[in-house]
């Protein structure tokens, strides 16, 4: 297969008895949950949900273990299947050590979990047609048996002594009450369906305002019972130990690191941000401190956007533009991957995230901005790295690439493997290659990607600091959440609403955060011992197709694949 305008061919290879297994998994995952093959855009089981009881997880864990006998029994025949069998082996065994470790019953925090996965799916979903708003209005008539099953794997928690942190639970009651509101997303949503030309059928249109009725309701029960089930019995502490974090950061990472070493890297990281950061600072106003030269760019209306159009406008123009350029000179970038859409989340809690292409690219990558209630203008300086970070050369270009090798990779390694640490290390990674292609020259923009790198560090050390208890960094004591603010505070140049959210979600979802910076760090260390190895005979180019064209694995397959 030769794409018309790079001119590049993609491999062809015979699938094998691995690929069959992967292939096989990957239905079995979609049949216990629809809301992944929505995300990877598997048609089938648009109006459902999977089942959140402990049956639920047990029937996962059982289709795991056999999925893990028969790699076993299986013979690679070939460093795809080698890759496919190490990385899909490690991902079940961990996923069977999570579920010893209980972390199933104590699934709940204020950004991924499955009180925000069951509403967010339907972001995802499409409008154009008829029977994409009777897929709509099916899912939100299953969503409340999907909560009541959630409610039951956390009320086992409660039996047997696995609980959330209190604060996840009382900041999640929010979350579910506001989703419960009479002008909350589901209300919304119903009130607001309609076709492109023309309305919808009056009965679909009942049907929907009812299913919209029924999940109003089964929020308003999920806040009912954290609040008064789960919320008395909650662990008080925010830090969950060094035994569960190491289990969370394998999780994470794909690999396992030295979290005592890591964190006092992370420490020197931080410092060696702060120092570049102070340097640039002084370079865009004499003198100036980074606080003083944020406030100088924060007054400058010619880096201002008003209004999220004009948002939405700088990003795509800004995507498109780095597409066309990097695919000119730097990568090989196939014409399926260069349709990246920026558009504006309906949703308003804050925060920029991408969802892949579906195997077919009938839906392409997208770039997301939920844009919190009352926020008019923007800054390109301080968001020109996140354009690159989430679109191309990051996500959608990692993202993109593995799903274009469908002749080369089965779909569990386009589409479902990976770790935070591989795509947010990478996304990282991306954003300092800009820099050195020169796409960061002006002085501005590269103080808002190391304001971005900044906060990366300093989430290596909160995280690792608080969940571990480690000494405070000065030296009064150890970490806990109000010292965890106060360092956010001191290191990110956010409102304080934003870095509240941000402090609970690192106490919540414990390891996720330092992957983006650990990710990146072993990105560079790939890079240049693969460098150290190849010698005068090194390229930078051949070097991102090899990796990339891996798809998603986690960062010790990344190493063995790369370097073994």
């Amino acid at each position: 297969m030769t794409d018309t305008d790079t001119g590049a061919t993609a491999p062809t290879r015979t699938p094998t008895a691995i690929d069959a297994i992967a292939e096989t998994w990957v239905d079995t995952v979609v049949e216990l949950d629809p809301l992944i093959g929505t995300y990877i855009g598997r048609p089938g089981g648009e109006g459902r949900f999977g089942d959140y009881s402990p049956a639920g997880r047990e029937r996962y864990l059982d289709e795991a273990r056999a999925v893990i006998r028969q790699l076993d029994a299986s013979e690679a025949v070939d460093e795809v299947d080698r890759v496919t069998a190490t990385d899909l082996r490690s991902t079940l065994l961990l996923d069977l050590e999570s579920a010893e470790a209980g972390l199933h019953l104590r699934d709940l925090n204020v950004i991924a979990s499955p009180a925000q996965e069951i509403r967010d799916v339907f972001d995802l979903m499409p409008t154009a047609t008829v029977e994409d708003w009777e897929a709509i209005s099916s899912r939100m008539h299953a969503l409340p048996a999907a909560v009541e099953g959630y409610l039951e794997t956390l009320r086992l928690g409660i039996r047997r002594d696995i609980t959330p942190a209190q604060r996840q639970v009382r900041e999640v009651v929010a979350q579910a009450r506001k989703l419960a509101a009479e002008d909350g997303f589901f209300v919304g949503l119903a009130a607001n369906a309609g076709l492109d030309e023309g309305s919808l059928p009056a009965s679909l249109a009942r049907d929907l305002s009812a299913g919209a009725g029924e999940a109003v309701l089964a929020y308003d029960r999920l806040a009912d019972m954290l609040a008064h089930e789960l919320d008395p019995v909650a662990t008080p502490e925010d830090a969950v130990g060094r035994e569960l974090y190491a289990l969370q950061s394998r999780r994470f990472l794909g690999a396992t690191i030295d979290l005592d070493e890591t964190y006092e890297w992370g420490i020197e990281e931080l410092a060696r941000m702060t120092a570049e950061q102070e340097a640039i600072a002084r370079e865009i106003l004499p003198g100036a401190s980074v606080h003083e030269a944020i406030a100088f760019l924060d007054g400058d209306e010619s880096r201002k956007l008003h209004g999220t159009d004009a948002l939405q406008k700088w990003m795509q123009a800004t995507s498109d533009r780095a597409i066309e350029e990097l695919s000119r000179e730097h990568f090989d970038i196939p014409q399926q991957i260069r349709t990246l859409e920026c558009l504006i989340a309906p949703t308003q809690e804050g925060g920029i995230y991408y969802t892949g292409p579906t195997d077919d690219f009938s839906r392409p990558g997208r770039m997301w901005w939920s844009v919190p209630p009352g926020v008019t203008e923007f800054d390109t300086w301080r968001e020109l790295t996140t354009v690159y970070h989430e679109g191309v050369p990051g996500h959608h270009l990692q993202i993109g690439q593995a799903v274009y090798n469908r002749a080369l990779l089965n779909t569990w390694r386009r589409q479902l493997a990976g770790t935070s640490g591989h795509a947010e290390g990478w996304a990282l990674y991306a954003e300092r290659l800009m820099q050195e292609l020169g796409y960061l020259d002006d002085p501005a923009d590269r103080l808002g990607m190391l304001d971005g790198q900044r906060m990366r560090a300093v989430r290596v050390v909160l995280d690792i600091g608080v969940h571990l208890g480690k000494p405070r960094l000065d030296g009064t004591g150890v970490w806990n959440a109000d010292y965890a603010l106060d360092v956010m505070r001191e290191n990110v140049n956010m409102n304080d609403g934003f870095i509240r959210f941000e402090v609970n979600r690192y106490l919540g979802w414990p390891g996720q955060a330092p992957s983006y910076k650990v990710g990146q760090r072993i990105w560079e260390q790939l890079r240049d011992e693969y460098r150290r190895r190849e010698g005068a005979g090194f390229d930078i180019k051949r070097f991102h197709r090899t990796a990339l064209d891996l798809g998603g694995v986690g960062l010790d397959t990344l190493r063995s694949a790369l370097l073994d």
